[in-house]
């Protein structure tokens, strides 16, 4: 399954494909999708876990254990994102993309691509490797779905949900991510840097070891 996402995402003018650690490494035991999940991806959707990132936590144990709980608490078939970027910037593979997301929200998710930022970021502040991690991502799925930046969106922009968090959603609301990601799919390297604390946000960054 990564063999044929990774040739899917590769670009003809974008060398830089971010590094994905196939689900088949972190142990992914979906179940099988009824027909009615299968979708044609067009955008983009981020999320934050909402869920305080500790030190020493796996991103791999939590996704394998977010699996399980899904599929017995929610009745889902797999993990609901596509993808999870842990604070040190790794990039997991989770659902295939040919599959619509799951939500605990009320919205309609067909045509998004979940892409989830591990950490609570109306407590923690997102770390500049999720940052860069998150622009590599982006800027090679928008091309590989053929998606313009400016309709890259959030969890709050299509729910009622507080997620992603209000470190996070600065970066996208009038900031800098779609520029980091313009620059990106036009073969520059953006200059991705952390925003300034927010004078009533959250003060502690996600550790990322």
């Amino acid at each position: 399954m990564l063999t044929l996402l990774l040739c899917l995402l590769a670009p003809t003018t974008q060398p830089n494909m971010p590094a994905i650690i196939a689900a088949e490494q972190w142990n992914s035991t979906p179940q099988a999708f009824p027909d009615e999940y299968l979708h044609e991806p067009t955008t983009v959707l981020l999320h934050h876990a909402g869920v305080t990132w500790e030190a020493g936590d796996n991103p791999a144990v939590k996704i394998k254990n977010l699996q399980t709980w899904g599929m017995r608490e929610r009745g889902w078939h797999d993990v609901p994102y596509h993808f999870l970027i842990a604070p040190d910037g790794r990039i997991f593979e989770g659902r295939d993309m040919k599959y619509r997301p799951d939500t605990n929200t009320d919205f309609d998710t067909a045509g998004y691509i979940n892409v989830q930022l591990w950490g609570n970021f109306d407590e923690q502040r997102v770390s500049l490797e999720q940052l860069r991690a998150t622009v590599a991502l982006v800027a090679h799925l928008a091309e590989t779905v053929d998606m313009p930046t400016d309709d890259l969106v959030s969890h709050m922009d299509v729910a009622n949900t507080g997620c992603p968090g209000t470190d996070f959603q600065r970066y996208l609301d009038g900031g800098p991510l779609k520029d980091w990601i313009d620059a990106a799919r036009n073969g520059r390297a953006p200059d991705v840097a952390l925003l300034p604390e927010l004078e009533n946000g959250p003060a502690d960054m996600i550790p990322v070891e």
